[in-house]
């Protein structure tokens, strides 16, 4: 069954092969058009007097004449330079658009991304954002933010009217309602918190995702601080991240990872493991699927990326 994306790939290829058709023709008339202008300025150079004009013998003008007439006597229209000079005019013009299109028209994200990665700027400006209290903020770092549009794609089609009656979830990044709520309150969110706003689905994914990542500490139903542990609080997988377990240790923080995530594999790593977090269930190659989009936010055209849009799951419910 053929899929949208491919429908739009077909037509984009499609119109590129017939602009570069019309190219073809208009180079093959424009080189046509400068031999015959060669063919007809190429002759004796004319003296000062005569103004560059050519010189012809009195049989050869009366020839002219008689085949041509006089030059005063023709019908209104363009030069042959002018022809000439418009028709170069709009061989570059045609390139330019060319060039354009060659550079807009291989591929790319569906165009539902560039409207969730504005709205994430918007969400990201919100300062609660970070965990509590490790302040980590993998989810709106500038280098690292695109695991927020690359989830929505994944998880919800980047419909922000995501609905799944059968678990409950809502919103851009899914996750039930009660959980959208208890996380909204932290953000300091008006309220209600709406998880069918993509803003308000977003700020919540961001806060849950750097929980995920950094852990989080609660009162307890004591109101003794709860400290629950995040993925960075594992010797084991400060290894895979960062290459090295050590770890640090404050009285009532969630345990971190000395050294920062900073290497493409240690990222990507990280960033399957949220997912699995995140989408309880998800197998290792959904997972995988996520990393290898994330990895390539700049590089759409990377054949895994391609293999991974073309098959991407119907997951938009309402």
């Amino acid at each position: 069954m053929r899929t949208r994306f491919d429908h739009d790939t077909h037509l984009r290829s499609k119109l590129l092969a017939e602009l570069k058709e019309k190219t073809t023709q208009l180079e093959r008339q424009l080189s046509d058009t400068r031999a015959s202008l060669e063919r007809e300025f190429t002759g004796p150079a004319g003296d000062g007097d005569t103004g560059g004009e050519w010189v012809l013998p009195p049989e050869g003008r009366t020839q002219i004449l008689v085949n041509q007439g006089r030059r005063s006597a023709r019908g209104p229209g363009l030069t042959r330079r002018a022809k000439v000079a418009g028709g170069a005019v709009s061989f570059v013009v045609l390139i330019i658009v060319i060039a354009v299109l060659l550079a807009s028209g291989g591929p790319s994200w569906p165009a539902s991304v560039t409207k969730v990665q504005s709205e994430i700027a918007t969400a990201c400006q919100n300062p609660d954002v970070r965990s509590e209290p490790g302040q980590v903020n993998f989810a709106c770092a500038p280098s690292t933010r695109q695991i927020l549009w690359v989830f929505a794609l994944l998880t919800s089609d980047n419909n922000p009217g995501y609905r799944n009656t059968q678990t409950g979830r809502q919103g851009l990044e899914p996750i039930t309602p009660v959980q959208g709520g208890e996380i909204a309150w932290s953000l300091n969110l008006h309220h209600p918190y709406n998880p069918a706003n993509p803003i308000d689905s977003l700020e919540v994914a961001a806060r849950a995702i750097n929980n995920i990542i950094g852990g989080v500490t609660l009162t307890g139903a004591s109101g003794a601080p709860a400290v629950q542990s995040g993925l960075e609080s594992h010797r084991q997988n400060c290894l895979r991240y960062t290459g090295s377990v050590a770890v640090v240790s404050r009285a009532g923080f969630p345990r971190m990872c000395a050294k920062p995530v900073t290497s493409a594999a240690g990222q990507a790593l990280l960033v399957a493991d949220v997912y699995q977090k995140w989408m309880v269930g998800a197998t290792p190659q959904a997972a995988q699927n996520a990393a290898v989009l994330f990895q390539n936010a700049k590089n759409p055209g990377n054949p895994q990326v391609q293999a991974i849009l073309r098959h991407l799951p119907q997951t938009s419910q309402t």
